[in-house]
């Protein structure tokens, strides 16, 4: 598996778009849902209009008809959509030139039952975030990542792990799932807003995981990562 990425979501302003890649994310999430961190399309268009190359505009719907979903993302400009909902596969179709993101939420599903529910998508890449009832992400709460990295070892695609990721968990979370991508947005933020310091440091330590896994060299003294 190659370098670990980071999807920063929730992005609300350009100044926040800006801090997440001066820090070195790759991609950033606009969330067009119910939320306390929602846009609107000419928000996020106004901010994607603004943003350098090879940064991956993601847009986030839940439960939207695909029409819609379609307009927005012409309108936007994104280069994906993160369907974050109980979406059926066939809503997840949407034609060429648009990715998509399937979100499944995890609670205590065994790693066999997970699978077959992936397997149900024909999409880009997945995305695990933690099953709280009556809310859709941005919940701040991890699930037991030993599905994650089950799921990781069975199933080829791309991985993208969420919930609850933060700067005290993140390394142990990348040891033990070695996803494709990670997806913050409440661990990178104090008092409801995007954070500058806490993106350098959430994202710092993604690179340095890389560094880690590329090198064999691990020194937690280093990084002061705590795991317990």
């Amino acid at each position: 598996m190659s370098a670990v990425r980071v999807k920063i979501c929730g992005i609300r302003s350009l100044e926040e778009a800006f801090w997440a890649i001066e820090a070195g994310a790759s991609a950033l999430g606009f969330v067009f849902a119910d939320s306390p961190r929602q846009v609107t399309p000419e928000e996020a268009a106004a901010i994607c209009r603004r943003l350098p190359p090879f940064i991956t505009r993601v847009g986030v719907f839940v439960n939207e008809a695909p029409d819609h979903i379609r307009r927005v993302a012409r309108f936007c400009g994104l280069d994906a959509v993160q369907l974050h909902g109980d979406e059926p596969p066939e809503h997840c179709r949407l034609g060429p030139g648009l990715k998509v993101i399937k979100a499944l939420r995890v609670d205590r599903q065994d790693p066999a039952s997970l699978l077959a529910e992936v397997c149900r998508y024909e999409v880009a890449a997945i995305l695990l975030d933690s099953k709280i009832e009556g809310r859709y992400g941005g919940s701040g709460v991890t699930f037991d990542w030993r599905t994650a990295a089950a799921l990781r070892r069975s199933w080829p695609g791309p991985l993208i792990l969420a919930g609850g990721l933060n700067r005290e968990n993140v390394l142990a979370a990348i040891r033990l799932v070695r996803p494709y991508a990670v997806d913050a947005s409440s661990g990178v933020e104090r008092s409801g807003q995007k954070d500058r310091g806490l993106l350098k440091e959430f994202i710092s330590l993604i690179h340095y995981s890389n560094y880690e896994y590329a090198t064999g060299k691990r020194n937690d003294l280093l990084t002061g990562e705590r795991t317990g």
